[in-house]
């Protein structure tokens, strides 16, 4: 949870994907809003709930929202815009690895659980497995307002996409947001790819 406490506030990202089969580099940017959610917190015993999990075992969560573009988007056809609730489940002691429960995926537009871990360096590491391909995360902070990822993604057959995103906070945290006000932007959907 102190992870994403850290993370709490509105970042812009600057993103470089490599599209492994073209041999070709894609650019993008991103504002992304990130608001920690306690373990009490409706959305979280929500999420629990869905994926048969018992609430009480949930440290808590954050509602991360984004608004992008990518290079290669067609106008008015590409929309990498969404939000997602994610819900972090202890299964160490220490809270530093278990499970990682998301109100939509990275790679699909589906509620997903896949495994955390907190590595050595305190880097924040996800994976997930989809029924067409898994995917490998890790966010770190580089300093307390630069955070950086990177992600791989591997459909059957062999790496399709290596993502780096340099993150930088551009305003803290703002006060909590009542959950009322925070449904409007938890049921927005998209169908980009490319999530938080």
């Amino acid at each position: 949870m102190e992870f994403f406490r850290l993370s709490a506030g509105r970042w812009q990202s600057q993103r470089t994907t490599h599209h492994l089969a073209f041999r070709r580099s894609e650019l993008g940017e991103s504002d992304i809003v990130v608001e920690a959610l306690a373990a009490a917190d409706p959305a979280v015993a929500e999420l629990c709930t869905y994926h048969g999990v018992d609430p009480a075992l949930a440290a808590g969560g954050a509602l991360v929202s984004w608004h992008g573009r990518m290079d290669w988007d067609r106008q008015d056809e590409e929309q990498h815009k969404g939000s997602t609730v994610m819900v972090i489940v202890p299964d160490s002691p220490d809270g530093r690895r278990g499970r990682l429960l998301r109100e939509r995926g990275y790679a699909e537009v589906a509620p997903v659980a896949g495994q955390y871990a907190m590595d050595a360096e305190d880097g924040l590491n996800l994976i997930t497995e989809y029924e067409t391909m898994s995917v490998v995360e890790r966010f770190w902070f580089a300093a307390p307002d630069l955070r950086l990822r990177t992600s791989t993604l591997k459909r059957f057959g062999g790496f399709s996409t290596a993502t780096f995103c340099a993150e930088k906070r551009v305003a803290a945290a703002a006060a909590a947001v009542e959950p009322q006000a925070r449904t409007a932007v938890k049921t927005e959907r998209s169908y980009s790819l490319w999530g938080w």
